[in-house]
């Protein structure tokens, strides 16, 4: 199922997909999430970015073990887009984060 990536971070975030006054802050931090996950070798040689609605998550994601990606991709996107405002959920989207990370770099080490 191809599912776009802004529309379903806008979900996440539970903004209406008609609504599009933060499309464009919401595409930043998406990028951003991509360009980690560059960092970390994951993606295109050349990196990853989106520019609108019509890009999908199966142009990214090409591999079910990598599914984890779309879930990184949702927090990074809630901690720079709209933070818990408790320290505590703060620091458990961290965690959480910290965790993807190391899980995906670990899956592209074991098995390419």
């Amino acid at each position: 199922m191809e599912q776009s990536i802004l529309q379903s971070m806008k979900k996440l975030l539970g903004i209406v997909p008609e609504y599009t006054a933060f499309d464009d802050q919401i595409l930043l931090d998406i990028n951003a999430a991509f360009s980690t996950l560059h960092q970390l070798g994951i993606g295109p040689e050349e990196g990853f970015e989106i520019v609108d609605d019509t890009t999908t998550w199966d142009s990214v994601v090409t591999e079910p073990r990598y599914n984890s990606i779309k879930s990184y991709v949702g927090m990074k996107v809630k901690l720079m887009f709209d933070p818990p405002t408790s320290s505590f959920a703060l620091d458990a989207l961290k965690n959480q984060i910290a965790e993807y990370e190391w899980r995906i770099t670990s899956e592209k080490e074991c098995y390419g």
